[in-house]
Parts: C-alpha cells; structure tokens; sequence
C-alpha cells in the first residue's frame, strides 16, 4: 500500500493552492532557494518508500506464526500512530483538527478509514497468497482510475495490459486461495482510494501535509482497534513480539507514508506515476529474499503485464502538470 501518484482527475478537484513562494502547493519548489531548502532529490524518496513499502509486511508475514494478521495489522497502525503522535506533537495535531473546515475534517476522517480498511484487507491477503502477488494485483484499481479519467488508446492498452497480469495472477491463485484473492481485489480498490485522498491530504505541501497525514492515521488506529486489538493483545505480554510489531509499523507505515508524501508534494503527478511501476519489481525481490517467494514462469508473466500497464499509462495535462 503506497501512495502513489494518480488521478485526482477521476475524484474531481484538487486542494491545490498556490504557495507563498509561488509555486503550485504539490508541485516542486522554484527558484533557488527550493533548491537549497530540498536537498534530496524527489526521486530518492520514492526509492526509500519503494523499498520500506514492501519490506514492513514482509517483516509482517513473519509475525503471522505468533499473531494473527488482523493483530499485526492493529500494531503496524497503532505504532505507526503513537510515533506520528509525538512527532507532530498532540497539541499540534489537535490545533489542526480546530482550524481545518468542515471538508477537511470529512477528509481526514474518510483517510484514516481508508487506511485501516487497506491495512486489515492488505495483510489478510498476503497471509494467504505471496507478497508479490498482492502487490501486483493492487495496481488494477488505479491503473482503471487513470483509464476512466483519461479515455484515450494509450490508458486503454495500459488498463488492458493490467487486467491480462490480474488474469494471469488470479488462474494461479484462485483455486487455492480464493478468499486471498477477495482480499487482494479488497485492498486494490482500497488502495485506490488511498491514492485519491493521499494527493488531497498531500495538497497542503511541507510540514501542513505531514500532519495531516499524523491525524488520519490516529483516526486510522481507532478505526481499526475493534477488529484488530484482541488478536495483537498476545504481544502485549511478550515484549520481543511487542518490539517487533512495532518495527513493522515504523517500517511499513512511517517510513514509506511520510516519503510518499514529500515525494508526491514534489513531483509531477506523470512523474510519480511512472516510477510506480517499479512497485510490483520490488515487492517481487522482497519477496524473494526476505520471504523465500519465488514466482513461478506465470506469476512473473503477470506481475510484469502490470508492470507494463502502470508505466503506459497517461494522465490528463492537468494532472501532469500540477
């Protein structure tokens, strides 16, 4: 679950606001002095989260031997929320909350949801079928979006190329693990909506957009402690399992989420959405060397489809440009 960059076309308006020093609010700094503020590439963010994007849950499938998925799921967000807490400081998060509108609040609301339905729906899934699978399979939504969005014959072949590797992908799975596969289509569209609301949360650019990413995912934790708290209460007795579950939290959500955000604020939208493609290749590898996953001929034919409908795919000029 990344964010990625993608169609704010298909969702409708932007909270795009030009910024003080003149440049559009996710758009990348101008002049000299953005340079010197920014001395990261953008591009070196994506490569972090790319990697920390997959490495927490494969981290995560580890865990499932002692905690159920649903309780791993509970720590990685919860952790993920106590760190965000006191980063940005609660007062902070809280004077946030008092000051955003009605829209924003509705927002952050509807983000933090998002996040914890694609959590419990993302780790339910690769609790049944591999890593790389499930990280493939979640690009079909939102290569869909860019196709709806955009209807030309460019988004056309990059959605048909999509749903031949999904295809692939689910001949292989189905008859084992269906109900791993409806999670799998589960956090697709959920994380089709994470990338929708992430660029609105991302909007606000700089340190505005980290908080709201802090609130949501405090919102995330209570949303999801019903479903997941009594699972994970079996670490809170053994403190090696505790530590653990929280690493994956640190690494699968702070990690990547915080550098999606300064990536996407910085980025082209086109720009984001290409190095996407990269996302099924390192959920193959990590897959490979942490979990011992090795795709069989079918399942590398798919994952790379997928590969190849994520980098094809347009967007509008609007959204490129922003």
């Amino acid at each position: 679950m990344t964010a990625a960059g993608e169609t704010g076309t298909a969702a409708g308006g932007q909270d795009e606001t030009p910024a003080a020093d003149g440049r559009a609010a996710d758009g990348p700094p101008a002049g000299a002095g953005g340079a010197k503020k920014h001395r990261l590439p953008p591009h070196a963010y994506f490569l972090v989260s790319a990697i920390f994007h997959y490495l927490g849950p494969a981290l995560a499938v580890l865990l499932f031997a002692d905690i159920a998925p649903l309780g791993v799921a509970w720590l990685r967000v919860a952790s993920a929320a106590v760190v965000f807490a006191l980063w940005r400081r609660p007062a902070r998060l809280w004077r946030l909350w008092r000051a955003a509108t009605a829209r924003i609040r509705w927002l952050l609301v509807a983000f933090g949801f998002v996040l914890a339905a694609m959590n419990a729906c993302f780790y339910l899934a690769i609790a049944r079928i591999p890593l790389a699978c499930v990280g493939a399979m979640e690009f079909l939504g939102p290569v869909a979006l860019a196709a709806i969005g955009v209807r030309t014959r460019r988004n056309a072949a990059a959605l048909a190329l999509a749903v031949a590797g999904v295809v692939l992908l689910s001949e292989v799975k189905i008859a084992g693990q269906p109900i791993g596969l409806a999670f799998s289509f589960a956090n697709s569209a959920l994380f089709t909506l994470y990338i929708v609301l992430g660029h609105r949360i991302a909007a606000a650019g700089g340190s505005t957009g980290i908080d709201r990413l802090a609130a949501a995912m405090v919102i995330a934790a209570v949303a999801i402690s019903p479903a997941g708290i009594a699972a994970a209460s079996v670490a809170f007795t053994h403190p090696l399992l505790l530590g653990a579950g929280c690493g994956v939290g640190i690494c699968s959500s702070v990690i990547p989420y915080v550098t999606d955000q300064l990536a996407m604020a910085r980025l082209p939208r086109a720009a984001f959405a290409l190095l996407m493609s990269l996302l099924p290749a390192s959920a193959t590898v990590i897959g490979v060397i942490v979990l011992h996953q090795l795709p069989g001929p079918a399942e590398i034919a798919g994952i790379g489809l997928v590969a190849a409908g994520i980098a094809l795919r347009a967007e509008s000029p609007a959204a490129s440009s922003s």
